[in-house]
């Protein structure tokens, strides 16, 4: 299945909101969507594409009524995921759904561009967890391609389980917190061996945690 959606925001009016396939936005205030899924998706074969644009001088607000779960199909294991994000000049997007679960068997692959005026504001948070409770397997790669105008602010790839480098079956991080902040003007910080927060060279910081398991709350300092 292919999935669409696309969220435009524009000052003065409610977001617009545009649908096809497994994933649907509802409206839960002024600059407030949530994302809601009105089918099993993303299933081994599936592909979503989803576009976030704020236009200049407006403020959108994104969650989620419930996590993603990715699954294998009987005909493949991979699904992928296509995230656009823009944000205009003086726009500000805070973009914080519920975790991405991928079940055992199952490999998914998202790919994120983000696109930023000079004077935007961005938090972009992006939670994985590799398998369901007492479930093994699968595996999850995310690619963050980010610019501000054009300077380019971040290129990322993370990996975790089946194909991953750093999978290990005695012991390997199974979940990952990531959190793209722009401008953020805090020092690096890290919390033990797995977590950080690094400011980057065009402004705003990157924080990453890995573990066994999503912790509730997660705080990267």
């Amino acid at each position: 299945m292919r999935t669409e959606l696309s969220i435009v925001a524009a000052p003065g009016l409610l977001p617009r909101i545009d649908a096809v396939g497994g994933l649907a936005g509802r409206h839960t205030g002024a600059d407030t969507v949530h994302l809601i899924g009105t089918a099993a998706t993303p299933l081994g074969g599936d592909e979503l594409d989803i576009r976030i644009v704020v236009r200049p001088g407006a403020r959108l607000v994104v969650r989620s009524v419930a996590a993603t779960i990715a699954l294998p199909s009987a005909a493949t294991p991979m699904s992928s995921a296509r995230w656009y994000f823009e944000v205009g000049a003086g726009g500000v997007l805070d973009f914080d759904p519920e975790p991405t679960i991928v079940a055992g068997g199952a490999h998914h692959h998202m790919v994120t561009t983000v696109v930023l005026a000079a004077d935007a504001q961005l938090r972009l948070r992006e939670r994985v967890q590799l398998g369901r409770s007492g479930e093994d397997g699968g595996g999850w790669r995310g690619d963050l391609v980010a610019d501000v105008g054009e300077v380019p602010l971040l290129r990322h790839r993370l990996e975790l389980g089946a194909g991953a480098s750093a999978d290990d079956r005695l012991d390997a991080p199974r979940a990952i917190d990531s959190e793209l902040v722009y401008p953020d003007a805090r020092p690096a910080w890290t919390g033990g061996l797995d977590a950080v927060r690094l400011p980057l060279a065009a402004g705003g910081s990157l924080a990453t945690r890995t573990s066994a398991r999503l912790r509730t709350p997660v705080a990267v300092g």
